[in-house]
């Protein structure tokens, strides 16, 4: 092997580490030219004699995958894998990071006469229960919102795919929206069955003092006393919560993230840094998250009102609280807790993608179908 043909230079990684047993043989050769074998063999007189070392034993079929060869193929099983644990981790980790604010949120509606506001309400929790009181419930929430997350990230890309391949690449492009709209209602029916039984359980340990600790006594004790499709008595205003708002914050957000680098960002997406593009997701995930938050808070007030009261039905709730009272108790609350998750959300998901080497979500049309 002669001097002039020149080592590979499009890479920072060594050719070796990731190149076929070939180049594994050429990289023998060159290192025997080119270093002195008083250099290669020193550890004694009979080393002229021997053979080379240990790059002589490794096993001609041994590669290490390429940079390149490592990313995950769109829409893959892996793909789907990937977007499913970036959901866990979005949703469970910040459901219950905010559990306190759910905490006073959940309190505020069902009794409103002694948790009058936000301040009010946390001075109350901290004084009859300490510290680990406002965090009551945080074992619920974050198995729930875990399973929900990964349901509901993972089922949404899905669908979008599949909805957009039976559309085709022009209707697909020309009603993004009802794609995303549709993916999104479609992966919620899913994520809210699984979500359910954890939703009941950590509002009854949140609202009723003395029910249970958390959700290993609470589990149980909720069944025990309401049964096993207890668990399930508010899935429809669950769903009347969940749906429109995961409807909200999947199509708002896309519309908000392709509106940006449209219009404001003069660089196209790809040529942008991921620092730019993740900022660019917490900011379309909050303004997604504020209207989620009103979309949604009627059937919120709901869910807490079922949940709390064994036998409780929605005409009760609209007796007791009013229409006016389901619009707007506990919204402001709301509005913060929900913005700041949402866009916490959307930066812990596109910020997973692109650990796994995915493109963040948003700021293009769907995929069009493979012919």
């Amino acid at each position: 092997m002669g001097f002039s043909e020149k080592p590979p230079t499009q890479s920072l990684i060594p050719g070796f580490l990731y190149s076929s047993s070939i180049t594994l043989k050429r990289y023998v050769n060159l290192e025997q030219t080119l270093v002195p074998a008083a250099v290669r063999y020193t550890s004694g007189p009979s080393d002229s004699e021997a053979s080379p070392p240990s790059m002589a034993g490794i096993k001609q079929n041994f590669v290490i995958p390429a940079p390149k060869e490592s990313r995950i193929e769109m829409f893959s099983p892996a793909f789907y894998a990937a977007c499913t644990a970036g959901g866990i981790l979005s949703c469970g980790l910040t459901h219950t990071a905010v559990t306190p604010l759910d905490l006073v949120k959940c309190n505020m509606q069902i009794d409103p006469v002694k948790y009058k506001s936000i301040s009010s309400g946390f001075g109350i929790l901290l004084k009859e229960q300490g510290i680990r009181g406002i965090f009551k419930g945080w074992a619920p929430t974050l198995l729930g919102y875990s399973v929900q997350g990964a349901c509901k990230f993972g089922f949404y890309e899905y669908f979008k795919k599949y909805y957009s391949d039976i559309a085709g690449p022009e209707y697909a492009a020309k009603y993004k929206t009802l794609i995303y709209l549709a993916g999104s209602a479609s992966a919620e029916v899913i994520a809210g069955v699984a979500l359910c039984p954890f939703e009941a359980v950590k509002v009854r340990v949140q609202t009723q003092p003395g029910f249970a600790r958390g959700l290993s006594d609470g589990f149980p004790k909720f069944i025990k006393a309401e049964g096993p499709l207890g668990l399930y008595k508010g899935i429809v205003p669950l769903w009347g919560r969940q749906i429109p708002y995961t409807m909200m914050k999947f199509s708002t957000f896309e519309n908000i993230v392709e509106a940006i680098y449209k219009y404001s960002i003069p660089t196209p997406k790809d040529q942008c840094s991921k620092s730019l593009q993740l900022g660019i997701s917490f900011a379309g995930g909050y303004l997604a998250g504020v209207l989620c938050a009103v979309v949604s808070h009627p059937s919120d007030n709901l869910v807490s009102f079922l949940n709390n009261a064994k036998g409780a039905t929605v005409g009760d709730a609209v007796n007791k609280l009013g229409l006016w009272g389901l619009c707007t108790r506990g919204l402001p609350l709301r509005i913060v807790m929900i913005g700041t998750l949402t866009g916490a959300q959307w930066v812990i998901y596109d910020a997973f993608k692109v650990f796994v080497g995915l493109p963040t979500t948003g700021g293009v049309s769907p995929a069009p179908a493979h012919k």
